[in-house]
């Protein structure tokens, strides 16, 4: 696909786009907030002079992918030079809270995971990526694509096994 050159084209990049490179920007940085900012900053790359996107190197979609993932680091590097904010907890009803406990603790392990496992995890199983596709996006051979999954996928296991249910005893 072109760069868009008009914004009939722009428009219909960001319609096809939007929803998948949304998804991965909120579970790199875990806000809603922060993921709209950098979906935003990225579609207003495209629209720069200075934009480097070439459709002759990677399609549309690789180079977008890969330009929410370095907004994503930078903006990770940048939260860690400020101080944590107070979250407030959620006053949803009980059953809402139990259905969403198991997500935060999943969506937990998931960021505590280094980056670089992160990113592939997330392409790989919520974007539903190629590893091939992956590796492109990464600048990455494929065998470290599928290393840093295989690793990922180890450090989750371990790490939510207190949440896996357990076979009854027999006495």
């Amino acid at each position: 696909m072109e760069p868009p050159k008009s914004e009939a084209a722009f428009l219909q990049s960001f319609d096809e786009h939007h929803a998948a490179l949304f998804r991965f920007a909120y579970r790199l940085t875990g806000s809603v907030a922060d993921a709209e900012d950098i979906v935003q900053e990225c579609f207003f790359g495209l629209l720069r002079p200075t934009c480097s996107y070439n459709p002759k190197r990677a399609s549309l979609r690789t180079y977008l992918f890969g330009a929410i993932r370095n907004q994503s680091l930078k903006h990770r590097r940048q939260q860690k030079d400020q101080p944590e904010q107070a979250t407030t907890p959620s006053q949803s009803p009980e059953s809402e809270f139990l259905r969403s406990e198991l997500k935060d603790v999943v969506s937990g392990a998931l960021m505590q995971l280094p980056d670089t496992q992160r990113e592939v995890l997330i392409l790989a199983h919520y974007e539903q990526m190629p590893l091939a596709e992956i590796a492109e996006v990464l600048a990455l051979e494929l065998g470290a694509v599928k290393s840093r999954l295989q690793r990922a996928r180890a450090s989750l296991k371990e790490t939510l096994a207190a949440y896996a249910p357990t076979p009854e005893r027999k006495r």
